[in-house]
This record gives structure tokens, C-alpha cells and sequence, in this order.
């Protein structure tokens, strides 16, 4: 087992460095990288794998691997809301129906009528509040993003490189 799991470690090693040279790194990224200083192609290289080993150490993110940022979920069971909306819909409909002569009939409508509106007002809260966690997660991942690209920027000016 312990021989499988070397092998398949070595095997995933090699995969990533090949997709490393096989396309720059810079280039994966959506940046340019212009050697300033007449830098060759094979220092270019070098110097984009040490920054981008450096820049995984500085920021923690590895855009080759990078971590799945999960929104939370919203809890949508059952709050209340829906009794809420019953108890506030017997009110007005035993109101109406005491000026139409049978209070009884009017509660039991607005009870109902009421407890529908509080279920939907709830499944569109938790909807919404859903779609909020989804964006703070999505601009989560991005900032993890940005952060590993200003550290390989930094690295790559340092190194006499010109980057955008």
C-alpha cells in the first residue's frame, strides 16, 4: 500500500511540473511577464518556479491547487414563519369576516391565506440569504486569488522582471 501511494505521489509530482513547463506559469495566471534585463528563457522559467513556490509560501494558496471555499448553507427548515403568517392572517380574516357576518369562515381563510404568505416570505429569505453566502464565498476565493498573484508580482519585479 505504502509503495502504491509513493508511486502515485511521484506520479502526481511529475503531471504538475509537466503542466508547469509545458505553459508558464505567469501565463496560467492571466499575467505578462517581460524580462527587463535580457533575461533567457530558461532564467525566465527558473525565476517564475521559485516565485511561484515563494508566493504559495507567503500566501498559503497554491492557484494550481487551490482550496474549495464552500458557502454556508442556510438552514431552511421549518422557523415559525409559517404560523407566524397564520396567526397574523386568522386576525385579519376573522376581522373581514365579522363585517361579512361569519368571523369563523374569515379566520379559517385568512389562516390559511397567512400560512402560505409566511412559508413563501420564508423559502425567498433563505433563497436570498443563500445567494449572499454564494457571492461571499465566490469573492473569498478571488481574494485568495489576488493575494497569491500580488506575491508572485512582488517576487518577479525583484527578480527584474516587468509584470501586468
Amino acid at each position: 500500500m505504502k509503495k502504491v501511494n509513493f508511486l502515485l505521489f511521484i506520479l502526481v509530482t511529475i503531471c504538475t511540473f509537466n503542466i508547469i513547463n509545458s505553459q508558464s506559469i505567469a501565463k496560467s495566471l492571466g499575467m505578462y511577464v517581460f524580462p527587463s534585463n535580457d533575461q533567457d528563457q530558461a532564467t525566465q522559467d527558473a525565476d517564475e518556479s521559485a516565485c511561484y513556490k515563494w508566493a504559495i509560501q507567503q500566501t498559503g494558496y497554491d492557484p494550481l491547487n487551490p482550496p474549495e471555499i464552500v458557502a454556508d448553507q442556510v438552514d431552511s427548515s421549518p422557523d415559525g414563519a409559517a404560523v407566524r403568517g397564520a396567526a397574523v392572517g386568522a386576525a385579519g380574516g376573522a376581522a373581514i369576516g365579522a363585517i361579512a357576518g361569519d368571523a369563523g369562515d374569515g379566520a379559517a381563510i385568512g389562516a390559511i391565506v397567512g400560512g402560505v404568505r409566511g412559508r413563501r416570505a420564508k423559502r425567498s429569505q433563505d433563497a436570498q440569504q443563500q445567494e449572499a453566502n454564494n457571492q461571499a464565498a465566490k469573492a473569498k476565493s478571488q481574494e485568495l486569488e489576488n493575494d497569491y498573484k500580488k506575491a508572485f508580482s512582488v517576487c518577479m519585479e525583484g527578480k527584474g522582471y516587468t509584470i501586468k
